[in-house]
């Protein structure tokens, strides 16, 4: 018997429904990160939760969580196990839902990911429109500059920037030019050699956000090659947040590239300025995806009929004002 098969393998119905409970409370304090948190969210006392806990485990028949009464961390088997019970209660609330019928008004809780830049400046924006034109809707947001596992964590969106490559997802297209480009203050570029053409990084100083290259970026083959150019680089720093990225280059430290949205700002300002523009890499699309089947429970449908038509205006301003940078 596997894990998934193992979280609910009780025939008695009451037994499942107490096993459903358990499942809950080993997943809330998953996500709050504490048996007190865990308590605190689902209004029951810390020895409720506690007991809850124990009996999944003994059920299970194994450790699930290493605990204390400050923090917890997942064994090997908990990861595996709440993997699976993420799923099991997907599949319920989906059943439920679908069982409702088409019109059912939408409820419960939809939990979406974003990268944080985007999510706090465009999405955050969009979702406080949606909650209050739906009230019985709450939103669990998560902004994580990772591409998370839809099912395994849980999550019924993700506002993701790139081309897809998983095929199990159903995806809603709501942008398609987000720029990648390279920037550094006018103090650093006067004092530094000319750029003309991406082999002139060799030359400078590098600034790498982890998520962009931490020892090379790749540019368009231009018009006369066929094959993209890739800049091998030693950085001077590394971040692992856009803001730091973004500091370093206006303070003069170097190089470095981000999403065009990320700079506007200070490019408009005069603090950076954009170069290797004849050279950009394609321009990225951007989608809303769901694990299969999300898309039927009224709640996610919801939330993507009103949530597309805006993050489309709002990309497509983004890569306006981005366009009127380029002089």
């Amino acid at each position: 018997m596997n894990i998934y098969q193992s979280a609910l393998s009780i025939p008695k119905i009451g037994v499942i429904m107490d096993q459903i409970d358990s499942i809950k409370v080993f997943l809330a304090a998953i996500d709050e990160g504490s048996l007190a948190g865990a308590a605190r969210r689902l209004n029951r006392s810390p020895t409720a939760v506690s007991r809850a806990l124990n009996a999944l485990e003994s059920h299970v028949g194994a450790d699930l969580l290493y605990r204390t009464t400050r923090s917890l961390r997942l064994s090997e088997t908990g990861e595996h196990y709440a993997a699976a019970c993420r799923r099991i209660l997907a599949d319920l609330e989906e059943a439920e839902m679908v069982a409702g019928g088409e019109r059912s008004a939408p409820r419960g809780t939809v939990t979406i990911s974003a990268p944080p830049f985007l999510g706090e400046e465009v999405l955050r924006p969009i979702i406080d429109e949606f909650l209050k034109e739906f009230p019985t809707v709450s939103v669990q947001f998560l902004m994580l500059d990772r591409f998370v596992n839809l099912v395994e964590e849980g999550v019924d969106l993700a506002l993701r920037i790139g081309e897809l490559s998983d095929s199990s997802n159903v995806a809603t297209k709501v942008g398609t030019a987000v720029r990648r480009v390279v920037t550094a203050s006018p103090d650093y570029l006067q004092r530094n050699p000319r750029i003309h053409e991406p082999k002139d990084l060799e030359k400078h100083q590098i600034i790498a956000f982890s998520h962009f290259g931490l020892n090379a970026w790749t540019f368009s083959p231009g018009q006369t090659g066929k094959i993209p150019k890739t800049i091998s680089f030693t950085p001077r720093i590394i971040v692992n947040s856009i803001r730091a990225a973004v500091g370093s280059a206006v303070a003069g430290l170097g190089l470095t590239r981000l999403y065009s949205y990320h700079v506007a700002r200070q490019v408009s300002a005069g603090q950076l300025k954009i170069v290797l523009v004849d050279a950009e890499a394609p321009p990225l699309p951007v989608h809303l995806i769901a694990p299969h089947g999300r898309m039927a429970v009224p709640k996610v449908r919801a939330f993507v009929d009103f949530a597309a038509p805006r993050l489309r205006a709002s990309l497509a301003k983004l890569e306006k004002d981005a366009r009127s940078l380029d002089i």
